[in-house]
């Protein structure tokens, strides 16, 4: 007996806020560095709740590094755009930098909160 049944479709993922996160991280490193982990901890005060990340990036390689050093003046200060959510804290944690051959890894910390 022939059907003419199609397979079925693979469910699409939802990106929630800590792949959004991870994408805007990724761009403002211009695509240049390379996420090694990402922790995220549920953060909450009386007002506001959301989550902590860490997130160490790898920079391999004089562009990269270059990127890097970018992305380390920059992420204080930069205006994320994840719908739904705001950066209340962006800080960089620690920097381990090596010259020969040129490599970085940048650990920073984002207290995402729950807009709305």
């Amino acid at each position: 007996m022939h059907t003419d049944r199609k397979p079925p479709k693979p469910p699409r993922t939802r990106k929630g806020p800590r792949e959004k996160l991870a994408a805007a991280l990724c761009a403002l490193a211009k695509d240049q560095g390379a996420i090694l982990t990402h922790s995220e901890k549920s953060w909450a005060s009386i007002t506001f709740a959301g989550a902590r990340h860490r997130v160490e990036m790898e920079f391999v390689g004089e562009e990269a590094v270059d990127a890097g050093e970018c992305f380390i003046a920059f992420l204080p200060e930069h205006e994320f755009a994840i719908p739904g959510q705001l950066v209340a804290d962006a800080d960089i944690a620690e920097v381990d930098h090596v010259l020969d051959p040129p490599r970085m890894v940048v650990t920073c910390e984002i207290l995402l909160l729950e807009d709305g």
